[in-house]
């Protein structure tokens, strides 16, 4: 089991992500695009990031909002584990160049 996160260690992980916060035992980012396609397909991408982690998201999409939770539930909290996943969600969320 993956163990849960200090205080310490948790704040200092926030503020090396934007737009992430802490909601209760959770973390907590809302993403915006332009559109539900493009809000489908980030979920569709981080989906399977996150089943090759074996660590599955709490979210809920509205048009080209994405609403994600993440947490450990098996911890009781927030693990590295789902700060790698929210890294990686960010990554997936960046605007790609077009061309």
């Amino acid at each position: 089991m993956t163990e849960r996160l200090s205080e310490t260690e948790l704040t200092g992980a926030l503020a090396d992500l934007p737009g992430w916060r802490r909601d209760g035992d959770k973390l907590l980012r809302e993403f915006q695009f332009p559109d539900f396609v493009t809000a489908f397909g980030f979920m569709a991408a981080a989906a399977l990031v996150a089943e090759r982690m074996n660590h599955h998201p709490e979210w809920f999409n509205v048009y080209g909002t994405v609403r994600v939770h993440l947490t450990t539930h098996d911890a009781g909290g927030i693990t590295g584990q789902d700060l790698a996943l929210a890294r990686a969600m960010d990554g997936l969320a960046e605007p790609r160049p077009h061309g």
